[in-house]
């Protein structure tokens, strides 16, 4: 079945995507997709991104349609040549979607184009194309999360993303304090109402030490809830779903906000 020609502007912009000088691919390997799909490579010697929209330009006004863009598409993002940078194929392929999703076209997790509604604005694209990076920054998710699990959720491996996050919080403490312990331990030797080593308020209220101790319990229920399952349990009995790995990283990008505004009064 023919596939409709793509648009000026979304043919430009993809080979924009392909062809980027830091990102995109090499010119050998430009030249490997474009041979093994049949294309001709009329203008080998300029810029990258002009010299894929030279070729596919041309090949898609000889064919009338865009099925030989899309072979060539799905060529770059075939998942066996990311086999050693899975990272590397999901940002690939947000970028690609990003584009295709206004012809109403998206690369799928196997690395074949699809039809799926058009899209009409960036945010939607964004939105589509992107829903890891899109859903973070509406929620406005620390930074210090995603330092310990990116990878993880790039590859929606939610049940080890949990696990990262969590022993992210760990990380953090330790750093703060010099403390070598783990888990809910931890906490409590640097969050206990006597003698605590970080304070996350004043400290002088009851009320400012009902909210220390709510705190230590929020973080002890975080290790026993995610952190103590997670580590001993087999990925396939313990499944976490998408929006349940969001709310979580949510919680735990609360505790790194505390701790943003909390003072260390003492370490070992």
């Amino acid at each position: 079945m023919a596939v409709p020609s793509l648009n000026e502007e979304v043919l430009r912009n993809l080979c924009a995507v392909v062809g980027d000088t830091a990102t995109g691919l090499s010119g050998s390997q430009i030249a490997k997709y474009l041979h093994v799909a049949g294309i001709e490579d009329p203008q080998p010697l300029i810029t990258k991104r002009d010299r894929l929209f030279a070729a596919l330009h041309q090949r898609q006004l000889k064919d009338k349609c865009a099925n030989n863009i899309f072979a060539f598409i799905e060529r770059v993002m075939n998942p066996v040549n990311y086999v050693r940078d899975p990272i590397g194929f999901e940002v690939r392929r947000g970028e690609v979607n990003r584009v295709l999703l206004f012809a109403g076209y998206e690369i799928n997790i196997s690395g074949k184009a699809q039809q799926v509604t058009k899209v009409s604005n960036l945010s939607e694209a964004e939105q589509k194309a992107d829903k890891l990076n899109f859903e973070l920054k509406n929620r406005k998710v620390h930074a210090e999360v995603l330092k310990y699990c990116t990878p993880e959720l790039l590859q929606k491996n939610y049940f080890h993303a949990v696990l990262e996050a969590v022993k992210g919080i760990a990380s953090r403490v330790r750093s703060l304090t010099g403390l070598t312990s783990d888990g809910a331990d931890l906490m409590d030797e640097v969050f206990r109402i006597s003698n605590p080593m970080i304070i996350i308020n004043s400290f002088v209220t009851d009320t400012e030490k009902s909210e220390q101790s709510g705190f230590l319990n929020l973080l002890k229920g975080i290790f026993g809830m995610f952190r103590n399952v997670t580590a001993h349990a087999a990925k396939i009995e313990w499944p976490i779903q998408e929006e349940e790995a969001y709310d979580l990283l949510t919680l735990v990008s609360l505790v790194h906000k505390k701790l943003d505004k909390a003072l260390v009064i003492r370490t070992v």
